[in-house]
C-alpha cells in the first residue's frame, strides 16, 4: 500500500495545489483555460509523440495479451453508453464521453509505475505494448462516436459522415502527435539531439500541466446531482474493465502470468485526465469526467491493493 501513496499521492498533491490556486483567486478561469488548452494541444501530443516514436514496437505483441484488454475496455464502454442512455437520460453526446471515461485507462501516470513496483522493469512488456496502441484505437473511436452522434439528425450520407469523422480525428493534436511518433519510429528517421532535448522539456510539462489545470477545472465542476453517473464510471473502471480483462486472459485466451499482469493492472487505472480533455473538447459532460477522474482515482488505491492480491 505504501508503493501505491507513493506513486498516487502525489498526483492527488498537483491537482490540489491547482484547485487551491484557483480558489484562492490566484489563478483565474482564463488561466486554467490557457494551461488545458496548452496541456492539450501541445504538451501532451509531445509526450504521446515521443512515448510512440522511441518505443519497441515489435517487443511485446501477444493476440491474447491485447485482445483481453481491449475486449474488456470497449464491454466497458458500452456499459457505460447504456447506462449514460438508459438509466441517467443523457443527451447522445454526454454519453459518449461518459463512455470514454469508461473506457480509458490511466495508463501510463499510473499503469506503468505501479506495474513496475509491483513486479519489477521487466514487467512493463506488456503495459507498453498495450499502451503504443492504447491512445490511436481510443481517441479514433472516441471521435469517430461523438461526431456520429453530433452528425445524427444532420442528414449526411454515409461518405460525407465518414469524411468528417476523418477530418476530425486527423485535425485532433493528440492523434497527430501519436500519427508524427509511428512515423519517426517506423521510418527510422534519427532526429537531432536538440529536437529531442526540446521533446523532452515538452514532455516533462506535460503530466503536471495536465493535472494542475484540472485541480482548478475541478473547482468550477462539483459533482452535486451526478453522483450516481460519477459511480458508474468508477465501477466500470476500476471493476468491470479489469474483472473482465482477468476473465477473458486467464481462461478465454489462457494468456502467460506476465501478460495477464500486464493486461489486467493497465485495466485496472482510474480514467486518466485524458477523460476530461476529450470532455472538454467536445465541451459536453465536463463536470462528470472531472469528479471521476479525482474520485476514481482516489479509490482506486484500495482497488488496485485487491487486484495486486488476486494476480498471481
Amino acid at each position: 500500500m505504501s508503493a501505491l501513496i507513493d506513486v498516487i499521492l502525489p498526483v492527488f498533491l498537483v491537482i490540489g495545489f491547482g484547485y487551491l490556486a484557483a480558489r484562492a483567486g490566484l489563478f483565474s478561469d482564463s488561466a486554467v483555460d490557457g494551461i488545458m488548452r496548452f496541456a492539450q494541444n501541445f504538451a501532451v501530443p509531445t509526450l504521446l509523440f515521443k512515448s510512440i516514436a522511441t518505443l519497441d514496437l515489435s517487443g511485446a505483441y501477444h493476440a491474447g495479451l491485447l485482445l483481453s484488454f481491449y475486449i474488456a475496455a470497449f464491454a466497458s464502454f458500452l456499459a457505460g453508453l447504456a447506462g449514460a442512455l438508459l438509466i441517467f437520460r443523457r443527451p447522445l453526446t454526454d454519453a459518449v464521453a461518459i463512455a470514454f471515461a469508461c473506457l480509458f485507462s490511466n495508463s501510463l501516470l499510473l499503469g506503468l509505475p505501479i506495474t513496475e513496483r509491483a513486479y519489477g522493469t521487466e514487467a512493463l512488456a506488456g503495459n507498453l505494448a498495450i499502451i503504443s496502441i492504447h491512445s490511436p484505437i481510443f481517441y479514433g473511436f472516441g471521435i469517430a462516436m461523438m461526431e456520429w452522434a453530433r452528425a445524427r439528425g444532420h442528414g449526411l450520407s454515409a461518405p460525407a459522415l465518414g469524411a468528417k469523422i476523418l477530418r476530425a480525428i486527423f485535425s485532433q493534436p493528440l492523434v497527430l502527435g501519436l500519427t508524427a511518433g509511428f512515423i519517426v519510429n517506423l521510418s527510422g528517421i534519427p532526429l537531432p539531439g536538440a529536437v529531442m532535448s526540446a521533446v523532452d522539456m515538452m514532455v516533462r510539462a506535460a503530466i503536471p500541466t495536465a493535472l494542475f489545470g484540472l485541480g482548478g477545472v475541478l473547482l468550477r465542476y462539483k459533482p452535486e446531482g451526478d453522483r450516481a453517473t460519477i459511480a458508474m464510471i468508477c465501477g466500470c473502471s476500476l471493476i468491470l474493465h479489469p474483472g473482465l480483462a482477468y476473465v477473458l486472459g486467464r481462461w478465454g485466451f489462457g494468456i502467460d502470468t506476465a501478460s495477464l499482469r500486464s493486461s489486467v493492472m493497465t485495466a485496472a487505472m482510474a480514467p486518466g485526465v485524458n477523460a476530461y480533455m476529450f470532455a472538454h473538447l467536445y465541451g459536453v459532460a465536463k463536470r462528470v469526467n472531472a469528479s471521476a477522474v479525482l474520485i476514481a482515482t482516489a479509490l482506486s488505491m484500495g482497488t488496485i491493493w485487491v487486484w495486486l492480491h488476486i494476480l498471481p
